[in-house]
């Protein structure tokens, strides 16, 4: 297993900017899709917004952290789980708390939330949290991660689309509707462009690696899910609220950590395997809670 961390994926001449290009279009697509409607609960329920953004951005974190720790993970493998940890959640994460009848005002607010503040809390989140894990500090180190310039890079990346994107939507929603429909189809075609690109050029890694790295995902996700499903019923006051938590930590947007490590960590491949393994099952994390829930619905009906 310690071998992973010496695993690169190789990247074509030129392929960093045009990922990071992808990763500006992916924040204008997001940023493009907000709506004043999509801050109400940040109105009106503001306690609420902050218990389930902590639990996102800070109690996410801190569990993965203790899943590296106990299981002694290697060092790439570790900062694939921080990256995917740090990143805010998707849009699925919403489809998924309707389809579960959860609170999907609260679902979206809070997607909303971490949307926004992505740009400046995702690159420190990512520095932050891999420094407190030694053999992670030591590989980002090796690699002459220059962290001032990926703070820089990475938050004017995120940063600048997602202004350009909300003031779009603010003044021209027209407009906005209609490239955020296309910019979404970009952005999922990239992924499973680079998701299936990647399979099948290092399919030599998954055949070596994959039965390690899938019980790793599995179990990282599904305490992700537990995660937001206990704050949920401890910290929230309804049912249908704590149900939008569970899909909201359990579903982050692993799109954006894959196109933020291939762009900005050199292709570390323990670190990509994780990510794009975790792109795939959290689908079937998802799908399985709401199957849960479902049970539970018809068992108390």
């Amino acid at each position: 297993m310690d071998g992973i961390d010496l695993v690169i994926i190789e990247l074509q001449p030129g392929t960093q900017t045009v990922l990071a290009i992808t990763l500006a279009i992916m924040m204008l697509g997001v940023a493009l899709g907000l709506k004043p409607e999509h801050f109400a609960f940040i109105r009106t329920s503001p306690l609420r917004v902050v218990k389930g953004a902590l639990t996102q951005m800070i109690g996410l974190p801190l569990l993965t952290l203790g899943f590296i720790y106990v299981w002694d993970m290697p060092a790439s493998v570790a900062l694939g789980m921080i990256i995917v940890a740090c990143c805010p959640g998707g849009n699925v994460s919403n489809v998924l708390t309707k389809v579960s009848g959860g609170n999907t005002a609260y679902s979206v607010s809070l997607t909303t939330v971490s949307s926004v503040l992505a740009p400046l809390y995702t690159p420190f989140a990512i520095l932050f949290w891999s420094s407190i894990y030694a053999p992670t500090n030591a590989l980002i180190d090796s690699i002459d991660l220059n962290a001032g310039m990926f703070l820089l890079q990475t938050s004017l990346i995120l940063l600048l689309p997602l202004i350009t994107g909300m003031l779009t939507a603010q003044y021209y929603p027209k407009l906005a509707a209609k490239l955020n429909i296309w910019l979404t189809r970009f952005s999922v075609f990239i992924i499973f462009l680079l998701i299936v690109v990647g399979l099948s050029t290092n399919w030599h890694l998954i055949i070596l690696y994959g039965a390690i790295i899938l019980p790793i995902v599995i179990l990282h996700n599904s305490a992700s899910f537990l995660l937001g499903w206990g704050a949920g019923v401890t910290l929230l006051d309804d049912k249908l609220s704590a149900r939008a938590l569970t899909f909201e930590v359990g579903i982050q947007n692993s799109g954006l950590g894959l196109v933020i490590l291939l762009s900005q960590f050199e292709g570390l491949g323990g670190a990509a395997l994780i990510i794009s393994t975790w792109g795939i099952w959290h689908f079937v994390g998802g799908f399985t809670a709401i199957g849960l829930y479902n049970w539970s619905d018809r068992k108390t009906a």
